[in-house]
């Protein structure tokens, strides 16, 4: 039996009951703010392709005209945590991501720059007990796939392969935008879904400090998010930005292979739906071990652990990753007679 519901009673979803269903009318006091529960899901979502934005390196330099393509596959699960006024507990996911992606540097003016585009597909398992009855969800599809541009304006030249060879790096600093696009699997007649049906964008500013084998960084930024006016019964959901400060330590062992450590704190991102408020801000913070060994000769392995150190509202989840790069150079072209 196909479940038409947001969320279904056991594996054969024979009830037909839904979280909208029970929730106004066993709870009539909390109706305006049901949305908060599937609000906390859908952040799970988000923030398991955020744990792995806890990223080491992002804004060292790099030699112009090499191409990154990248496999990744990542588990996350844990609890969801929710407003106590609901009658929603136990909640629990389980999301699986893998991910494909492309990075491209350049230079702009003179300075290093990076381009990648991300495009993941998903499918998670969504459990819990509302109103003492055990509900289920089980997205599966492609989730929005993201764009970004980065620029290093401080301390990171253009240089070619050869030039690079003899490059030191010291401090850079730069500054990125990511977009997402909403494109990814969205009904809107559910709650939980792997698209979010809205853009979203990330300005950040970075800076990295090279002394030896040691490499220290710390970024800060927002996601500013625009209105989703398809929602869950012809409402818009709106929600204002999430801030975060980020800042990590890379250790390298030798040439290719590199340990590091990365923690994360991010704060605000509160929802309304047509005007009612139906989430307080979130803080959360996080903390990630990465491990990059070379894998042959042009490529590498990374393998990621994420843990929630602390979370007032939404995901409090484990995630682990482990992924593939390859990368080759382009040659530049030759010059006429040459």
């Amino acid at each position: 039996m196909v479940c038409r519901t947001p969320w279904c009673v056991g594996a054969d979803c024979g009830s037909g009951s839904s979280l909208e269903d029970l929730i106004p009318k066993t709870f009539p006091g909390v109706a305006a703010r049901r949305s908060i529960t599937v609000a906390a899901l859908i952040v799970l979502l988000g923030a398991a392709a955020r744990a792995q934005e806890l990223e080491p390196g992002t804004y060292q330099n790099a030699p112009i005209r090499a191409n990154i393509a990248i496999a990744s596959y990542g588990y996350s699960s844990g609890n969801v945590l929710l407003d106590a006024s609901l009658p929603v507990e136990g909640a629990k996911a389980k999301v699986n991501v893998i991910g494909l992606a492309y990075l491209r540097t350049f230079g702009i003016g003179g300075r290093a720059a990076k381009i990648d585009v991300q495009m993941p597909v998903s499918w998670a398992t969504f459990t819990g007990f509302v109103a003492g009855e055990f509900r289920t969800r089980s997205p599966q599809g492609l989730a929005d796939p993201r764009v970004r541009l980065l620029v290093n304006f401080v301390g990171a030249p253009a240089l070619s392969p050869p030039e690079f060879a003899g490059y030191r790096q010291r401090t850079v600093v730069g500054a990125s935008l990511q977009t997402v696009m909403p494109l990814g699997q969205y009904d809107a007649t559910r709650y939980i879904n792997l698209g979010s049906n809205r853009w979203s964008f990330r300005p950040e500013l970075g800076m990295s400090h090279t002394r030896g084998r040691l490499a220290l960084e710390v970024t800060g930024g927002a996601w500013f998010f625009t209105h989703n006016g398809d929602y869950v019964g012809s409402t818009i959901q709106t929600q204002t930005p999430l801030y975060f400060a980020k800042a990590g330590a890379i250790w390298t062992v030798k040439r290719g292979m590199w340990l590091a450590v990365n923690y994360g704190r991010a704060n605000g991102g509160e929802t309304r739906v047509d005007g009612v408020k139906t989430s307080e801000p979130q803080r959360n913070d996080r903390l990630a071990y990465t491990f990059v060994m070379p894998f042959y000769r042009s490529g590498g392995l990374r393998v990621t652990y994420t843990s929630g150190l602390s979370t007032r509202l939404g995901a409090d989840f484990d995630s682990i990753g482990i992924g593939y790069q390859y990368s080759w150079f382009k040659r530049p072209s030759a010059k006429p007679g040459a």
